[in-house]
């Protein structure tokens, strides 16, 4: 009788019982439609007509392919809400989520080089860092990509078999992947969780840090700067930064505020009117995260002169 009444709870709290689906399934189509049109002409710009080698213009394509692939992911998301199926939910926890977890992951990252690239170019102008070449800038992304994807193939791998050697398949209640993990799977999940945060932690204070300390370093240099062209380059670069740290926070701090308290609160909650209130708090949230997707290409804009360019040659040209 306990089990039976555990199981019709997890059902009566699923997705199809939700009121905010359809918000979600618009507003995630919305954002996926625009991040893909924005992210193509991206990827077309910076692929097909940047030939610029610089370190920041590589970053960029990093950024750009994480983008991209985070619009990808989102499509798998949309569909997991719109058909409120067990199998899909599987596929989706397996693939699509660990997925959208690596490249929004990497897109944080990058953009911590890329502030710490624009910081060093502002304290070390005339020099040629080790960091600012395109080979170590090279290094340092295949490094990125190749952590972040060991880590979660370890997690799709032990999904994966847990799943198949499990015959006791969980009532399917269709909101997180949480209800297909036994205990060994809840550590590795726990411990991405924490090991995530801890990084965007460390890029938040890292961007908030640079940002500081260039407004600092470019207003003594606008005070010393000896022509109004000089202290006008400063202060783009000035209003760079800020456009960077402005897209991070907006995208990631809510998310993050959120995530962490509702992977250790959600097991504790009993009451389907919480969780579900708790799991729309966390999808609010996210809706903000993959909308950096489409915020990304502003910062192309602002930080690639050669992508300014070439994109006004094609908005011309059409």
């Amino acid at each position: 009788m306990e089990g039976n009444t555990t199981n019709s709870t997890e059902r009566s709290c699923g997705l199809s019982e939700m009121p905010a689906r359809p918000f979600f399934i618009s507003v995630y189509t919305l954002i996926c439609l625009a991040s893909l049109v924005l992210n193509s002409i991206t990827i077309y710009v910076c692929f097909c007509k940047v030939t610029t080698k610089s370190s920041i213009a590589l970053y960029l394509k990093n950024l750009a392919v994480a983008d991209m692939f985070v619009c990808l992911c989102l499509i798998l998301r949309i569909i997991k809400y719109a058909v409120n199926s067990e199998e899909v939910q599987r596929i989706y926890c397996n693939f699509g989520a660990p997925a959208a977890y690596l490249n929004m992951y990497s897109s944080i990252l990058f953009m911590g080089y890329i502030a710490a690239n624009r910081y060093l170019k502002i304290v070390r102008p005339l020099e040629a860092h080790i960091k600012q070449t395109v080979r170590s800038t090279r290094n340092i992304c295949i490094t990125t990509w190749a952590i972040l994807l060991a880590v979660i193939c370890v997690y799709m791998v032990v999904f994966a078999i847990t799943q198949s050697a499990d015959s006791r398949r969980p009532a399917y209640g269709g909101f997180d992947c949480d209800i297909y993990h036994n205990n060994l799977l809840k550590k590795i999940y726990l411990f991405i969780q924490i090991i995530s945060f801890v990084m965007f932690l460390l890029v938040l204070v890292s961007l908030i840090l640079l940002y500081w300390w260039n407004v600092q370093r470019l207003q003594q240099a606008q005070r010393a700067a000896p022509v109004q062209s000089d202290r006008t380059k400063l202060s783009k670069s000035k209003r760079n930064m800020k456009v960077l740290v402005g897209v991070f926070c907006v995208c990631f701090v809510p998310y993050h505020l959120v995530r962490l308290p509702y992977v250790f609160i959600k097991p504790l909650l009993s009451d389907c009117t919480a969780v579900q209130t708790f799991y729309i708090l966390k999808e609010l949230t996210v809706l903000l995260a993959v909308l950096n997707a489409s915020l990304d290409p502003l910062i192309y804009f602002v930080f690639c002169k050669a992508f300014r360019t070439h994109l006004n040659i094609c908005l011309k040209c059409s």
